[in-house]
């Protein structure tokens, strides 16, 4: 993949102390970074193998000071990218040199909890799990649960609209987020939705959810809190090839059970977590499924029986459920460790995200092995199954020559066969740099442009996130009234690593 970004401003970049200076006033203090040694932590996120260090760091603690850092740059012309934990794997957070990155860390405190209505609000800074951990001593709980849950914020969730192992049952982001505070462009301060179940109006809340920080600045977010279920078994399956999990996956979800989580490793995965987390995983199985089922004591039992029949039927080799608390959450924590455990057994990885048809998985997997041939490049497959969520690991190694673009052109691939078997480019990493080329595998010109024309409606000027989604630019006026033409704009090529 050859990264282009957007034409450097260079009247902006000569103006770098007096826009430093004039952020300063708005934040005051330690706010404003601007020494390149400062700088080094935020010029990449969790794509690691493109970097850029921003032009400036700005870190507001206060949706006032939001409000007036946008309102500047919007009338100075300045581009703007908003950052979380930076746990992005698509890119989505990567600087721009002659542009302000927005740091919002800052923003990490729980400032309501509703139990009566089973909400809570909290800024955008706050972890995923931090959520969870200030609501379950009542027994709740908040449902989507990313790998990266311990470190990822919940703004950063809401940009990417990210899942989770729970995901199947519970859903996404947005089906858990029931209001947003956002700063537009312009510094306006806007609230969309809040603790009512539903909202008049248009659904600018499903707009906003998943906008990748191209429409605007979350402050504050208003999410579901869910109980927890009064019980929960998780059941270890594995298989003697990925072909017969994934049949197995189709028939539970074509049987009409809908379990709390449905997860898949294969062999490669399978030995990494095992050897990093020691969670009893069979070892001699070429497949591996975690299958939980959550509810009442006497449903939870039931379906464990009829799971149980559905894998046999498929040809398991081994079945095994849990029998404690402890011993289902040992289940889950080779597959929460498999990110980091594969890392050990690969100099580098390339970590993808598409979404197939459930019925498509045996044949993605089939000709996802072809394609690690072709390519000579080892592939761990780890993935939400349930919902046909899958998250590749390519195996490479950096300093040698040829193998990052190789696994780029292997990424690329896998994409473009999740569209063509009828899937999407991305399920909860979001497009960002990584897929923003692929977009017009799955979307026409005219898809594109409408898309534009909606973030022109909160970004008249283009200055949110610029080169992010998009692979061509348009001015908004030109939207308007000018015929999409074809061709890549003369962008100056970012620097990799």
């Amino acid at each position: 993949m050859s990264l282009v970004m957007p034409d450097l401003d260079r009247a902006v970049l000569n103006r770098r102390a007096e826009i430093a200076a004039a952020l300063r006033r708005i934040v005051p203090g330690e706010g404003v970074i601007d020494s390149a040694s400062e700088m080094r932590p935020y010029e990449s996120d969790g794509l690691t193998a493109y970097r850029q260090p921003p032009m400036l760091v700005v870190l507001p603690e206060t949706a006032e000071q939001v409000s007036r850092i946008l309102r500047y740059c919007h009338g100075e012309g300045i581009k703007v990218v908003p950052r979380g934990a930076g746990t992005s794997l698509s890119g989505g957070a990567l600087p721009l040199a002659d542009g302000v990155l927005l740091g919002m860390a800052k923003f990490n405190r729980v400032l309501d909890i509703d139990y009566e209505n089973r909400v809570a609000v909290v800024q955008p800074g706050v972890t995923n799990l931090g959520i969870t951990k200030a609501v379950e001593q009542a027994a709740f709980y908040y449902a989507p649960d990313p790998s990266s849950q311990i470190a990822c914020t919940i703004g950063g969730n809401v940009a990417e609209n990210s899942g989770g192992v729970h995901c199947l049952k519970y859903g996404m982001t947005m089906n858990n987020v029931l209001g947003v505070e956002m700063v537009l462009i312009t510094g306006e301060i806007i609230r969309v939705g809040g603790k009512q179940l539903d909202a008049n109006g248009y659904d600018l809340l499903s707009v906003i959810i998943g906008s990748e920080g191209l429409l605007g600045v979350v402050t504050e977010v208003t999410v579901r809190i869910l109980k927890r279920p009064e019980t929960a078994r998780a059941l270890l399956v594995g298989f003697p090839t990925s072909e017969a999990a994934g049949d197995c996956v189709a028939k539970i979800i074509g049987a009409g059970i809908i379990p709390g989580g449905m997860e898949m490793m294969d062999g490669p995965a399978i030995r990494a977590a095992e050897d990093f987390v020691h969670a009893g995983y069979p070892l001699d199985v070429e497949a591996l499924l975690i299958v939980e089922l959550d509810g009442p004591e006497a449903e939870c039992t039931h379906l464990l029986e009829r799971v149980s029949k559905i894998a046999k039927d498929c040809g398991a080799s081994t079945l095994r459920a849990s029998n404690s608390e402890e011993e289902r959450l040992k289940f889950w924590a080779g597959r929460k460790a498999a990110f980091p455990a594969v890392g050990r057994i690969s100099p580098d990885y390339y970590c993808m995200d598409g979404t197939i048809p459930r019925a498509k998985l045996p044949l993605v997997l089939a000709r996802m092995r072809e394609l690690s041939a072709h390519y000579k490049l080892r592939v761990a497959n780890v993935f939400h199954a349930g919902d046909g969520n899958l998250h590749p690991l390519i195996l490479y190694d950096a300093n040698q020559a040829d193998e990052l673009d190789r696994a780029e052109k292997f990424g690329a691939d896998i994409l473009r066969l999740c569209v063509e078997v009828g899937g999407v480019l991305t399920g909860e990493h979001g497009v960002g740099v990584e897929k923003r080329d692929l977009m017009p595998t799955m979307f026409t010109e005219i898809d594109l442009a409408q898309q534009q024309r909606l973030k022109c409606a909160f970004d008249d000027k283009g200055l949110l996130n610029p080169g992010k989604v998009f692979p061509k630019l348009h001015r908004c006026a030109e939207l308007g009234r000018v015929h999409i033409h074809a061709g890549k704009l003369p962008f100056p090529d970012l620097p990799r690593f």
